[in-house]
């Protein structure tokens, strides 16, 4: 008796142990979160920054709200080191963990990577956030269903760049040269076609120059930027490449305030490391920088002083990655809120009705009001027909130790580079034998 005792003690005890091995799976009830991320690698600060304010926004829904309408948040991280293989890797791992959500909603942060699980997100319908990266034909819903490019488009952004550069000289770019510097990937590739079409238009010249993963050699790139002598430098950049080119360009005496980059080459870890070499510089952005957003002063007041805080260096707190990390959480919070409109306050969301929730998304000045959010987004409404939701930015200026904003709101051209997306959109239709429809 006293052996059979043991042998249920035991028992008891080992099955116990297994509890904490499947914290995702432990709470069916939950919103579970799949993140596919990295925070080691050669772009695993900016990762570190990025994922601490996603991480750290779902806490404080939790922390603040006890979650959406009452249910909880979970998430679970899987780590990438940004490369394709390894995303797809760990979507597959995870979006069995909740049988529901699926993952809610995939945010890799990786062209590449959204990608490689286009077509996997709409056979497993899980919808993918490719928060202001990401395919730009996806904008079309009825050709790409669980894709969204939230915010803006690589191609509206680099037109938008164009419109801010073409006020800058008096209304016109006629007979300028424009160097395109850019990380040779599918992130870097993404706005040469709008670039291109934008060219033809202003009647400047594009010179492509590409530089290889991941980006820390780049003498004979900027030796031909000296040659080439253009009059501004329109950057594509990521991780240590983008203060190796800050550097490349003080060395060659290449002016920094005529070279402006995409908004992932415009944070406090693109800048800072590159010192002096920074000043000037300029790049697109969709929100502010600091802690004077009530809503991230008061992240940090509840998530960290809770001491569920994300970050270990909590002077990230407020760097340009670290709110845009916590933009991307709201949209997919308030796509879960949307959603449950619909299906049912209360209740787990599954994949497909986030995506609903994803397409019909209508995030207000006066929402984010409400969020304590004012300026870490612009006001986002989508539709099947535009799954951007907005393709605005603005433009910052680093003055040697901070982000200053120097435009306000600008918009790409409209006219001309969403023909060119739903071009795109309509040959990737035909090659996949898609026949393209709204989904209700």
């Amino acid at each position: 008796m006293k052996s059979i005792k043991q042998l249920v003690l035991a028992a008891t005890v080992a099955a116990s142990l297994l509890v904490p091995a499947l914290p995702a799976m432990a709470q069916a009830s939950d919103q579970f979160i799949a993140i596919p991320s990295y925070r080691v690698g050669p772009y695993g600060t900016n990762g570190q920054s990025y994922y601490g304010g996603y991480v750290d926004y779902f806490n404080y829904v939790n922390l603040k709200d006890g979650g959406v309408n009452g249910v909880k948040l979970s998430w679970e991280e899987c780590e990438t080191e940004y490369n394709n293989a390894k995303g797809v890797e760990c979507y597959e791992r995870m979006k069995n963990k909740n049988p529901v959500t699926k993952g809610t909603a995939i945010n890799s942060m990786a062209t590449g990577i959204s990608y490689a699980l286009i077509d996997k997100s709409v056979e497993d319908k899980v919808p993918l956030l490719m928060m202001g990266y990401g395919r730009t034909d996806a904008v079309d819903g009825s050709v790409f269903p669980y894709a969204f490019p939230l915010v803006t488009t690589y191609q509206m952004q680099v037109s938008a760049i164009v419109k801010f550069l073409t006020t800058k000289n008096g209304g016109s770019l006629a007979g300028k040269k424009i160097v395109f510097l850019y990380h040779d990937s599918a992130y870097g590739k993404e706005p040469i076609v709008a670039l291109e079409a934008e060219a033809t238009l202003g009647k400047f010249k594009v010179v492509q120059i590409p530089v290889a993963h991941p980006g820390n050699e780049q003498g004979a790139q900027w030796l031909k930027i000296r040659q080439e002598n253009p009059d501004y430098v329109i950057f594509w950049g990521w991780g240590v490449m983008n203060q190796t080119a800050l550097k490349a360009a003080q060395k060659v005496g290449y002016a920094r305030d005529k070279i402006i980059g995409s908004w992932w080459a415009g944070s406090e870890e693109d800048t800072i490391p590159a010192g002096e070499a920074a000043k000037g510089y300029m790049s697109a952005t969709w929100k502010v920088a600091g802690k004077g957003v009530p809503l991230i002063a008061d992240i940090e007041k509840v998530v960290y002083g809770a001491g569920k805080g994300n970050l270990q260096d909590k002077a990230k707190i407020g760097s340009i990655l670290y709110n845009r990390g916590v933009s991307a959480a709201i949209a997919t919070v308030e796509a879960v809120r949307t959603a449950q409109g619909k299906f049912g306050k209360g209740k787990v969301m599954s994949g497909e009705d986030v995506r609903w929730g994803l397409e019909n998304l209508n995030i207000t000045n006066a929402r984010l009001q409400q969020l304590g959010a004012t300026g870490l987004l612009p006001e986002i409404k989508t539709s099947c027909d535009n799954h951007e939701g907005s393709g605005k930015v603005k433009i910052q200026q680093w003055d040697g130790s901070k982000w200053v904003l120097v435009s306000d709101w600008i918009e790409g051209n409209k006219n001309l580079i969403h023909p060119l997306f739903k071009a795109s959109a309509a040959k990737y239709a035909k090659e996949k034998g898609i026949t393209p429809a709204c989904m209700k």
